[in-house]
């Protein structure tokens, strides 16, 4: 992974040092029961390294059931959550909706590896409503969707190199788990064990926000560069939101360079609204990618692009991608239920401004105590930054030791019942079950948990 990335995964687990702020810590003797447990079976005790608890206080929470906004671990502990299952959740746990269609379609059967009409009805929806894509394929996560994207960029161009930007990360596959060399435009370096130098030889790592640093690389790449790719907006490494103009800069230049451009709206993806980045900068990428907030949170993602470039993928064209899961039929249920939900008039209007407000309360109160800490928002997905910049658009501007700043914030918010992602570098969603009432309560925690990260109160 990327250098950034695994900075939420290292350090070693920690105890709490005694309380010192008159908040008692919550109870974890469950989850950390459970823990030890899982340290028997999975590697560091858990099945994706961001769940572990290595980069904050104490053990990871074994979380038991969801409902709205609310998660409850396995110690009875209630939490208002902003992780929301890294953000597909966009309707809230265990919305009525969502589980209706899911037990609905159970109740025929939860798997066939052969077509079904509900794989017709969901890819119609997001056809007729998303401008950006002419056909569909789905797969069974985000990671899979951008390998296949990559897969299909090369495969219609003839192309083998790939550009990408330090500080996006987009799933764990070989090609993509690099990070930037030690030149100004260089090839790749792996950035995990098992991936074959010669793979990363075949992608172009640069940084974020730099126009000379992708002008030099398509110089010196001359037709050969497949595809650039970002994330819609860089948010698995702090909330980097990029100038529209620069997401059009790169439009142009790949158009110039008969490059593809590659949108990895895994995240952005039905967030900033139902046509995600690429609406909201007004740029037609050439491929986009979606992750599970298709299927309600289930398993599933999908990559699309126009008729032509879909048509080179088999069995129509020689790019091969399968899947027994694709299109189950189960998460197919899901993805209609919720982005049915996600269409209503005001959906997104109403969702946004509620971030922006619970955002913007923050900031003010953070501003008005003169603390380090900004707030940076998009749609409904937010990023804590301890951090007196204006503007952060690439992962090298976070100063790494803030982390230690917003591991006290996490502990804190924590033992007020809030739940955010375990790492600084994460960002947090809001959801359409968030009430007033909750998100009131929310900031009158994270003020609590400021002063404290600020005043050692």
């Amino acid at each position: 992974m990327l250098d950034s990335i695994k900075k939420m995964f290292s350090g070693s687990e920690e105890d709490y040092p005694a309380s010192t702020t008159g908040k008692p810590d919550i109870p974890r003797e469950k989850s950390a029961e459970l823990y030890e447990k899982a340290k028997s079976y999975f590697p560091g005790g858990v099945n994706s390294p961001v769940r572990a608890f290595r980069s904050v206080y104490g053990t990871p929470l074994f979380i038991q059931k969801g409902d709205g906004c609310f998660v409850w671990d396995a110690d009875g502990n209630q939490f208002i959550d902003f992780c929301g299952s890294w953000g597909p959740l966009i309707l809230g746990h265990n919305n009525a909706k969502v589980r209706e269609a899911v037990t609905a379609a159970m109740q025929n059967g939860m798997s066939f590896g052969a077509p079904t009409a509900l794989e017709n009805q969901l890819a119609a929806l997001i056809i007729e409503n998303n401008q950006y894509v002419e056909k569909i394929r789905f797969t069974s996560s985000g990671t899979e969707a951008v390998m296949s994207a990559i897969r299909l960029a090369r495969g219609y161009t003839k192309r083998d190199k790939i550009l990408k930007f330090e500080g996006c990360y987009h799933g764990h596959a070989d090609s993509l788990l690099v990070k930037a060399g030690s030149g100004l435009v260089t090839f790749g370096e792996t950035s995990s064990a098992g991936v074959p130098k010669s793979f990363a030889d075949e992608t172009i790592v640069v940084s974020l926000n730099d126009r000379e640093a992708v002008e030099r690389a398509f110089e010196q790449f001359k037709d050969q560069i497949a595809a650039v790719i970002i994330e819609g907006v860089p948010a698995n490494n702090g909330l980097l939101i990029q100038d529209a103009d620069y997401i059009s800069f790169l439009r142009e230049i790949c158009t110039r360079n008969n490059s593809l451009l590659i949108l990895d709206e895994v995240i952005t993806g039905f967030r900033l609204g139902f046509e995600g980045a690429a609406r909201h900068y007004n740029v037609r990428p050439d491929i986009v990618t979606y992750g599970k907030i298709i299927g309600g949170g289930l398993p599933v993602g999908m990559y699309g692009a126009s008729a032509e470039i879909m048509g080179t993928v088999s069995p129509e064209g020689p790019v091969y991608q399968a899947g027994t899961l694709s299109g189950n039929p189960v998460a197919m249920a899901a993805g209609l239920a919720q982005l049915t939900e996600l269409l209503r008039s005001g959906f997104y209007k109403d969702l946004n401004k509620k971030t922006q407000e619970f955002a913007d309360s923050i900031q003010r109160f953070a501003t008005a105590r003169n603390y380090k800490f900004k707030v940076f928002s998009i749609g409904s997905i937010f990023w804590f930054a301890f951090t007196d910049k204006e503007n952060i658009k690439t992962a090298e501007e976070i100063d790494p030791a803030s982390m230690e700043k917003f591991k006290v914030m996490h502990r804190e918010l924590l033992n007020r019942n809030i739940y955010l992602g375990p790492s600084g570098y994460e960002v947090g969603f809001v959801s359409a079950a968030h009430s007033k009432v909750e998100l009131e309560k929310a900031k009158r925690a994270i003020f609590e948990s400021l002063d404290i990260v600020f005043r050692g109160k």
